[in-house]
């Protein structure tokens, strides 16, 4: 097929020697099977983002590390500049992530490599070779399913170690490989430590996967792992092999509303008495 703009300057570098197919398209990026030398590849080539885009993303980015003041600045403007820093830091992001994960365990295609804005990496096949299949896409034994599932918290469970959550985990974005599930599709990775959401977002992401395969295995959908990871991680007490239950015990107590209205109110009187103190200390001469 004709060498799409984004993967010539790879053709030219001499890092892949071929493009085969089209693999999937969509909003934040194309996909193409390529090849490098003798390796099959896959070849992920971000596209840019308009600004809605970039509104949308904000939940995901809260709490993650940027290079430099300037570029913070810069993001925290929305200017030109700083458009173009967020877009880098997004694709960043997931390549970062895949090196991590991939290095901890975590079943995620094995990356080769950040090039010209196209991330190289393994291509996820199926037992003929093909290109794998979505887990929505397949039919699954109860057995099957109980396994993957069992995986898929293992993996989670690594990268919440990690000090990430996946953020956007579904039966879209995990590939069926003869060996297992494979996870894909991480640039809206959410720091674990640094983001207010990041407790729903793990609840979210293993919520999803529980309705996905209890279609097959009825019993998971009774499972509380994410909530059971998080109550750990939380006490520091996580650790990659951590043996889980999938059970965990709800607080049930009603909270007091108007004790925590009283303190909200005792904290603005404060606020509004050392404001008061410091203006009076500004006007003596």
């Amino acid at each position: 097929m004709k060498t799409p703009k984004g993967l010539q300057p790879l053709v030219d570098d001499g890092l892949i020697d071929e493009v085969l197919l089209p693999l999937k398209s969509g909003k934040e990026a194309s996909v193409y099977v390529v090849r490098a030398g003798d390796a099959v590849l896959c070849a992920k080539v971000y596209k840019d983002m308009a600004q809605r885009s970039f509104q949308a993303r904000v939940s995901y980015q809260e709490g993650r590390q940027v290079r430099g003041s300037r570029q913070a600045r810069a993001i925290s403007r929305a200017s030109k500049f700083g458009r173009r820093e967020q877009e880098e830091e997004w694709k960043n992001t997931e390549v970062d992530a895949l090196y991590r994960l991939a290095d901890a365990g975590v079943c995620v295609p094995r990356p080769h490599g950040y090039f010209h804005g196209v991330l190289l990496m393994a291509l996820v096949t199926d037992a003929d070779g093909h290109s794998a299949p979505r887990l929505g896409e397949v039919e699954l034994t109860p057995d099957e399913a109980r396994d993957y599932y069992q995986r898929l918290v293992r993996d989670v469970v690594r990268m919440l170690c990690l000090g990430l959550i996946h953020g956007d985990l579904s039966e879209y974005n995990v590939l069926v490989a003869p060996d297992g599930p494979v996870i894909i599709d991480l640039p809206q990775v959410v720091s674990a430590a640094g983001n207010n959401a990041a407790r729903t977002m793990l609840l979210r992401d293993v919520n999803n996967l529980r309705a996905s395969l209890s279609r097959f295995a009825p019993e998971l959908a009774q499972t509380y792992y994410g909530e059971e990871m998080w109550a750990l991680y939380e006490h520091g007490e996580l650790k990659p092999d951590t043996p889980l239950t999938g059970e965990f015990e709800f607080d049930e107590h009603t909270a007091d509303l108007y004790a925590v209205l009283d303190s909200i109110e005792d904290a603005r009187q404060v606020a509004l008495i050392r404001q008061q103190g410091r203006e009076a200390a500004a006007e003596e001469p």
